[in-house]
């Protein structure tokens, strides 16, 4: 009894906190294009932020919802309805510098501090209220519990609008060292504000939120801003094009509907193109899918990109030889990029051909080393190893996967296999001995729950 009101208070708290998701409960969608330019556009502002650009990942969330978060470590979580609903790359760019605020200032650490607080003054009202009630006021021992409970959760509301204040002012710094124009960051506020009131969110005061009101947000950075001597300056227009390419096959493959809708035939350009090739692979018409490819391919034969889209189409329908010289072209143009390596490597297995099989084990090999964290690398390694007749590497591939993939049963059980396959020194058998260890700790943790 005494712990429910406490438990209640955080899942309230975590549940609404835009910087508390868990996304691993989430679907993470990974595309070389995007990452690049991820990386590029947020760079400035990671430095901005004094953090190497290297050590920060930028990773979209397949959730149609306008949102982004961070959740401990150096990674920003944006969601793929985010991107979707950004009109241009410059409020990508405030969102952010935002979330960046977040990492900066130690946020997720110290909500956890804010969250003992507010577990105090809960306890607290708990015991006096008991007393109170033992002592014969039984209203009065309830209204201190409940006056108690109040408390607690407007206290821990009121932590979290000043971390966000925090994160605004922090991004409007990182947006200022970088030379990056502020109005993006206002526009993108005044959209979650016009959500605000579609979704009638009372619009009086912000004192029972976890976040400032976005009209409050935009008053106060308003000011900031336009001091700004970088006010005025127009978004780059280098990564406004590409920003427009990526948010285009985004929205083909999470929403294909909404491509057809949005880049109707007759839209030429490259972003039309790219939507509706995604757009029309998803939905199952691959001819017209690979048309739209074939015409991004013959307007720029030199993109990576549009060679790693046709690719793609004719590897995922059924069409492996064909698929390999554009993969091979994408793959060379990005020098080995590991997720176009991943599909490279794909194709060549996909072919049966004994001689191409130590070609896409050394490709696959290098995708892994690059980029562990790959599970369907770790998946087509497996079938190269399991071909060869190399059980342990077979089963150790399959251990990392499972190890991706949280299945942590699977995970325990082919690193055993993988260790009794091998002997007990190297780097392989160490490395099984460590999923070993982690998935049996992930599995005790479950157990107690």
């Amino acid at each position: 009894m005494n712990a429910f009101p406490i438990r209640a208070l955080i899942a309230l708290v975590v549940a609404a906190c835009l910087f508390a998701r868990p996304a691993f409960a989430q679907s993470i969608l990974r595309d070389a294009e995007t990452e690049a330019f991820l990386d590029e556009i947020s760079a400035p502002l990671v430095e901005a932020a004094g953090m190497v650009p290297e050590n920060v990942d930028i990773v979209i969330i397949d959730d149609p919802s306008i949102n982004a978060f961070v959740a401990g470590g150096q990674i920003v979580y944006l969601h793929s309805g985010l991107i979707a609903e950004a009109d241009h790359v410059g409020q990508l760019q405030g969102v952010i510098a935002h979330e960046l605020g977040h990492i900066e200032g130690g946020h997720v650490i110290r909500f956890r501090d804010g969250l003992e607080r507010a577990g105090n003054i809960s306890l607290a009202s708990i015991l006096l209220g008991a007393a109170a009630i033992a002592a014969g006021a039984g209203e009065a021992g309830m209204g201190i519990f409940m006056a108690g409970q109040q408390v607690a959760t407007y206290n821990l509301l009121a932590f979290t609008r000043v971390q966000e204040t925090s994160a605004d002012l922090a991004g409007a710094r990182y947006l200022s060292h970088a030379g990056l124009s502020g109005k993006g960051s206002l526009e993108f506020f005044r959209k979650l504000e016009n959500q605000e009131l579609r979704l009638n969110i009372p619009q009086k005061d912000s004192y029972a939120r976890t976040h400032p009101l976005s009209r409050e947000r935009i008053s106060t950075l308003t000011g900031v801003y336009q001091r700004d001597p970088a006010w005025e300056r127009p978004v780059n227009p280098d990564h406004e094009a590409r920003f427009q390419r990526v948010k285009a096959k985004l929205i083909g493959y999470v929403d294909p509907a909404r491509a057809t809708r949005d880049y109707p035939q007759g839209d030429n350009s490259v972003a039309g193109r790219y939507a509706r090739a995604y757009a029309w692979h998803r939905g199952g018409y691959p001819d017209a899918a690979l048309g739209e490819a074939e015409e991004l391919v013959a307007s720029d034969p030199t993109d990576p990109y549009f060679q790693e889209l046709r690719g793609q189409i004719l590897l995922e329908n059924g069409n492996p030889e064909a698929a390999i010289e554009p993969l091979s072209n994408a793959y060379e143009m990005t020098n080995g990029h590991p997720l176009i390596a991943v599909t490279y490597g794909h194709a060549l297995i996909a072919r049966e051909d004994p001689e191409q099989m130590a070609e896409a084990k050394r490709i696959l090999r290098a995708a892994v080393h690059k980029d562990r964290e790959n599970s369907f690398a770790w998946y087509q390694l497996g079938v190269i190893y399991d071909r060869e007749g190399d059980f342990a590497g077979a089963a150790l591939a399959s251990a990392e996967r499972f190890h991706l993939i949280g299945e942590h049963k699977l995970a325990l059980a082919s690193a055993r296999q993988a260790m009794n396959n091998m002997k007990n020194s190297g780097p392989d058998w160490l490395r099984a001995q460590d999923i070993a260890m982690v998935s049996e700790a992930e599995i005790e943790k479950l157990e107690d729950k």
